[in-house]
């Protein structure tokens, strides 16, 4: 498997590319608009077919590439079930398992940072988490219909469950920090140690954060895969 990790220094996300050696399919897992040429160009320089571009969710603080990949390579633009998305061509559900040869995603239901969200384990041992499990932290829950409590139980009953050596690939990191474990995790994000749902849903409701800068567009750009009014 061929696994890279990119990044957007305007909006911190990370970006993955995920191919099979030898079909040479590649997934991009949430694309941002103003890298799609970096990650068309790397896409060509390895030789890979881009078959889909796979979102964790409706993202707030940056645009979609997918639109735009989706017109330059043929691929599939797939998101999580109950996504706000027309112009999807997939909707992924809880469990389901997309394969490009022998590498095998799996998605995860991940919901309380939105209403329709999804971590994917990758082959097993590499898990994308998006906006919901981040290294030392989570995702908030003040907009696009969050919830604290699902968030609380998602991340206990269906991520921290997992493996302590499974690898935790965030959708963010704003220090500087690329990949995390389960078990680090587990031991030290101060969002869920010593904490019950009832403290963390008091915790999360209180954090007063401002509102991301691209908000008021990316959501509605977002629901047409990228494409702005």
């Amino acid at each position: 498997m061929l696994f890279r990790q990119l990044f957007d220094p305007e909006t911190s996300t990370y970006t993955y590319l995920i191919a099979d050696e030898t079909t040479q399919e590649a997934v991009l897992v949430d694309p941002v608009l103003e890298q799609v040429e970096r990650d068309f160009t790397l896409l060509e320089q390895l030789g890979l077919t881009l078959r889909y571009c796979l979102e964790t969710h409706v993202h707030a603080d940056h645009i979609t590439g997918t639109g735009k990949l989706r017109e330059r390579t043929g691929c599939l633009g797939i998101v999580p079930e109950n996504a706000i998305v027309n112009c999807a061509d997939r909707w992924i559900k809880d469990g389901e398992i997309i394969e490009i040869g022998d590498v095998k995603i799996q998605a995860i239901a991940t919901l309380g940072h939105t209403d329709s969200h999804m971590a994917y384990l990758v082959n097993g041992d590499r898990l994308l988490t998006g906006d919901s499990l981040l290294i030392r932290g989570c995702g908030r829950t003040d907009f696009q219909s969050g919830n604290a409590g699902l968030l609380y139980d998602h991340i206990t009953q269906k991520l921290l469950t997992l493996p302590d050596q499974t690898a935790v690939y965030p959708g963010h990191d704003y220090q500087g920090r690329t990949v995390s474990t389960i078990g680090e995790e587990k031991q030290f994000n101060p969002r869920f140690v010593g904490k019950d749902r009832n403290s963390f849903i008091e915790m999360m409701n209180n954090l007063n954060l401002p509102n991301p800068k691209k908000i008021a567009e990316a959501v509605p750009a977002n629901q047409q895969c990228g494409n702005q009014a």
